[in-house]
């Protein structure tokens, strides 16, 4: 069997800047790669293509996709989007550079334009009101199995045992009132996990969740139950994942394929091909979409031959029906590969026509793809496939932020439950909220990879001292004011509503 997984995760990225980093984000991220990946989802389900992959979609990133502001602005985002276009559709030889001439920027500004245009079709025929409903109808359909995962994404191992808990147990929680059904497996963030995690996840229903390839020293060919219990890890087949997501030899750098960095920066659209390993943006050639189509059909051949090929030779290996797990961010089609959403549905539907058989880990795990327990060790599928992205010498002061921050939140929040109130607290809510983000995954990331270092630890530094500034008040006994900052802050940070704090474990 060949299970595809896709993870689909952002930070909360609503009310905390726009441009560069900030909103943008979500919205490049909604139209360009979760709009086309659902768009050929109903199409397959249409085609009554059942199991077709295993989709983890974070509490944090549904969130957002259901968000009132979130909603609004990715309308607006799509109509500047169609404005841009029309504007470099109609413009004269003032648009020319020395590297593309006028009418290359017409001709982009009309392809760009007929892709808003259907995009916002799409919008509003199918986003408008939320995400939810749509996810929902892939879930009912069959299509898809829905992955769950924790509240804001934090790095579980390094999060204190207690609210990593309150965040799984809640996070599961979210997904059942959005989508109308609890997950049974899981994505953890970052693939990260530490001996004991498995307990976790028993006590609180899930049978299975996803590590990287050498947590299980390669052996990836069946699911394994970890240590004593019957939670069952998943391993991403690196030999397979690594034919499209490689820095070095992935598909996605062809020179064919649209190129991600190189924007013209007076309308905002990107107009170049990737042209070559090596090649500065001003001398990219232009983006010719008809140039792709021979190479996306050799890209799609390709995969499912490795694929297959794999399945072959792990089945002779261990002398049973082998798995082959496949495993990426869903952003990385359509976002950062223009293209990779007409190779994800071409792959799908050519799988089968080549004889594999294609399902999630679900079915994987009831049609006994399962082999013998595995004393799984402390991972991630980070870089070195430990912890170092989130706890190495680049963000030390972070770690000690996260532990300061959060010892501070559950001091907090078992002082008031102590008072034997029985309502629900908001302001114990929203502690446990800024808590929660201040520990996301992302921010240490961003800053280990030096992608918007920055913006991450502001991010990071304003959670922290949106709990310090509440947890002070409640802890002074000012009531008043620690109402008064928890509602303030929930303006910006008001995800996860069911949240609640008194479903926090005991100390």
């Amino acid at each position: 069997m060949f299970s595809l997984v896709l993870h689909s995760h952002l930070p909360w990225l609503a009310n905390h800047g726009r441009w560069p980093v900030g909103e943008e984000w979500l919205y490049q991220s909604w139209a360009g790669s979760y709009q086309p990946v659902f768009a050929a989802l109903r199409r397959l389900a249409a085609d009554g293509f059942t199991d077709q992959l295993s989709l983890g979609v974070t509490p944090v990133l549904a969130a957002q996709l259901d968000d009132p502001h979130c909603l609004s602005s990715m309308h607006q985002w799509l109509g500047d989007w169609q404005l841009r276009a029309s504007e470099a559709a109609v413009a004269g030889d003032e648009a020319g550079t020395t590297a593309r001439s006028a009418s290359t920027i017409n001709d982009l500004g009309l392809r760009e334009y007929r892709s808003a245009a259907a995009t916002l079709v799409d919008f509003e025929t199918h986003w408008r009101h939320g995400g939810s409903a749509l996810i929902r109808s892939m879930v009912d359909a069959g299509t898809i199995e829905l992955l769950g995962g924790p509240l804001a994404h934090p790095f579980g191992p390094l999060l204190d045992p207690r609210l990593r808990d309150f965040s799984l147990r809640e996070g599961l929680a979210d997904s059942q009132q959005r989508f109308g059904a609890t997950p049974a497996g899981i994505w953890a963030p970052e693939c990260a996990y530490a001996p004991g995690m498995e307990t976790d996840y028993q006590r609180a229903g899930v049978g299975h969740f996803m590590v990287d390839g050498p947590a299980l020293h390669g052996d990836t060919s069946l699911g394994r139950p970890v240590h004593e219990s019957d939670v069952v890890a998943f391993g991403r087949d690196l030999q397979v994942s690594y034919r499209v997501w490689s820095p070095k030899s992935g598909y996605p750098g062809h020179p064919a394929y649209r190129d991600f960095h190189t924007y013209d920066h007076l309308f905002g659209l990107k107009p170049a091909r990737v042209t070559g390993r090596g090649v500065a943006g001003a001398d990219k050639k232009p983006y010719e979409p008809q140039r792709t189509q021979a190479v996306l059909s050799r890209h799609v051949a390709d995969f499912v031959d490795c694929v297959r090929a794999r399945l072959i030779d792990e089945s002779a290996r261990i002398g049973r029906g082998a798995l082959v797990v496949a495993a990426f961010d869903t952003e990385l089609f359509g976002h950062w590969w223009h293209e990779g959403p007409q190779w994800l549905e071409a792959v799908l539907r050519a799988l089968p026509e080549a004889g594999i058989r294609v399902g999630t880990l679900r079915a994987a795990r009831e049609q006994g793809f399962v082999g013998a327990p595995a004393a799984l060790p402390k991972s991630s599928w980070g870089s070195g496939k430990d912890w170092r992205v989130w706890n190495g010498p680049e963000v030390e002061d972070l770690v000690q932020i996260n532990a300061e921050v959060v010892q501070s939140a559950l001091a907090t929040v078992d002082k008031r439950r102590g008072r034997g109130d029985v309502t629900r607290d908001r302001v114990s809510d929203q502690i446990l909220r800024e808590a929660l983000l201040t520990a996301s995954s992302d921010w240490p990331f961003m800053v280990s990879k030096d992608t918007a270092a920055d913006y991450a630890r502001n991010r990071m530094y304003t959670h922290a001292h949106a709990t310090r500034e509440i947890c002070d008040a409640a802890d002074r006994g000012r009531e008043g004011l620690a109402n008064d900052l928890s509602a303030r802050w929930n303006i910006a940070d008001n995800l996860f509503a069911g949240l609640d704090a008194r479903r926090m474990g005991a100390v």
